[in-house]
């Protein structure tokens, strides 16, 4: 009797024991990275929508990851840092913006930790993609690809008569470096013309505002980190001299631009958030070509048309979006 009752007892612990390293096998828990170039609105949703995507998967922050979240304000000595650290501490990091996410790559990729990257205008010539849209290594992610002639439609509809287009970019970013190539391709062909001003640093842009706005119609933004952290600045000096800013997505039109044909940053950090839940459960980050974004609904700031002395066209109101209705 007793021998059975100890084989039993055995039998039970080792049943237990099983069971405790099942359980514990499928409530691994990740410590992700969230690495974010700058402070506006547009990274700032894109963080939010990573990581409701990634709850949409299952990964929720308190039960199974947990999150470890760092802007670098837009200095790129603290973009090395930040990435460096997080290549360390974290099993997979979500670079947001193409500064962090090429310092992100660059951080991770001799140890081969995954590296999800989001708002990156042109992976390509980021050089964290091939043509065909993937990699050898491990970093795959989604691309905030503006439409730039959907623009030009929408400003030529707002101002019938404008000729000059101004633009701020910085010159190290490469994704505004390829938006502008393509404002100045298809701008002609709706009577356009650009013209462009390059920055080093948000420092420089009050006194690029007060060369570029005398000499233009209107401004448009890219997705520039630099210029929409400094996006009240633009705004102040445009609205001193009567010229509308158009927006490169719905934040910055609810900020005081006039109107966006833009990119809708909380879907793609949500597509962002699934795709880094694909590389959890095992999948090499480099086979997954990196998505782009579809394009958001247009949207405008009435009261800042009104301000402005801008007649909205009709057929603008029927579609578009009233974000001070949002």
């Amino acid at each position: 009797m007793m021998k059975k009752l100890t084989a039993l007892v055995l039998t039970l612990a080792l049943c237990l024991t099983a069971a405790c390293m099942a359980t514990a096998e499928t409530e691994k828990t990740y410590t992700i990275g969230i690495a974010q170039f700058a402070e506006h609105s547009s990274l700032d949703n894109c963080r939010e929508g990573f990581i409701q995507g990634l709850a949409e998967m299952g990964y929720v922050e308190g039960e199974n990851v947990t999150f470890i979240v760092q802007n670098a304000q837009a200095d790129m000595g603290l973009c090395q840092q930040i990435a460096q650290q997080m290549a360390q501490e974290c099993d997979l990091v979500c670079a947001i913006a193409t500064p962090m996410a090429q310092a992100a790559f660059n951080a991770c990729m001799d140890s081969g930790k995954p590296v999800i990257y989001t708002a990156v205008s042109d992976p390509v010539a980021a050089m964290l993609a091939n043509d065909e849209g993937k990699s050898d290594y491990n970093v795959t992610g989604t691309c905030d690809v503006l439409p730039v002639e959907a623009q030009l439609k929408l400003i030529r509809s707002f101002l019938p008569d404008a000729k000059k287009i101004g633009i701020l970019y910085t010159t190290s970013e490469t994704n505004s470096e390829s938006q502008l190539k393509l404002y100045q391709e298809l701008a002609g062909a709706y009577g356009f013309e650009i013209v462009a001003s390059g920055i080093s640093t948000g420092a420089d842009i009050p006194l690029a505002c007060d060369t570029l706005l005398p000499q233009v119609d209107c401004l448009t933004n890219l997705t520039d980190n630099t210029v929409v952290s400094y996006l009240a600045v633009v705004l102040d000096k445009a609205n001193a001299l009567g010229k509308p800013v158009f927006g490169s997505e719905i934040e910055q039109v609810k900020n005081g631009c006039i109107a966006s044909e833009g990119v809708e940053y909380i879907s793609l950090g949500q597509q962002t958030g699934r795709m880094a839940a694909q590389v959890l459960e095992g999948a090499f980050a480099g086979d997954i070509a990196f998505v782009s974004s579809e394009g958001g609904d247009m949207c405008y700031n009435p009261g800042v048309a009104e301000k402005l002395g801008v007649t909205i066209p009709e057929a603008d109101l029927t579609r578009g979006i009233d974000v001070t209705q949002q």
